[in-house]
């Protein structure tokens, strides 16, 4: 599949089958992560890969969006190293690259993912339920698993709408 095909195609998944995505498919989509652009390579990004129900259902109350992560047949809990940084705006930025990079292959290998950022709000209690430690800050949780049904057509404004000063 094509790169723009992927891009055009993947969108935000809330609804899964119960099936548990094949370890291969899990560890392209880890390996597609870490291939991410980072400043002076320094890839300050770890994951926590949780498919224990009773996990995810204790994750689900730190957040509004807590049926997702219930529903979700596994969690990848992306964090920031500390112990890596060493621009932390242009390392998070490297995350952000490293999650579009997870969600990416993961629709070109079948599967949907869903990128949950309001579960910042209590982060530091995610930490500590999670027992990761002081050094990891939570950057994102991304719900992972076959899509049930299909999913909406996407749409974006035109793209003239985003060009700031167009002719300098």
């Amino acid at each position: 599949m094509k790169v723009w095909d992927v891009v055009r195609r993947r969108r935000s998944i809330r609804r899964y089958a119960g099936k548990i995505p094949e370890k291969e498919k899990i560890k392209k989509v880890l390996e597609a992560a870490i291939w991410a652009p980072s400043g002076l390579n320094n890839q300050p990004w770890k994951f926590k890969i949780i498919k224990d129900k009773k996990v995810k259902d204790h994750l689900a109350v730190f957040t509004e969006c807590g049926d997702v992560i219930k529903i979700a047949p596994l969690l990848i809990c992306v964090f920031l190293d500390r112990r890596a940084v060493y621009n932390r705006e242009k390392d998070i930025m490297a995350i952000g690259a490293s999650i579009q990079n997870i969600m990416l292959m993961a629709c070109e290998e079948g599967l949907g993912t869903c990128w949950l950022g309001e579960i910042l709000n209590r982060k530091k209690e995610v930490v500590r339920y999670l027992s990761v430690g002081p050094d990891f800050e939570l950057m994102a949780c991304l719900t992972l698993g076959y899509p049930k049904g299909k999913s909406a057509k996407g749409s974006r404004r035109r793209l003239k709408s985003f060009i700031l000063n167009k002719n300098k």
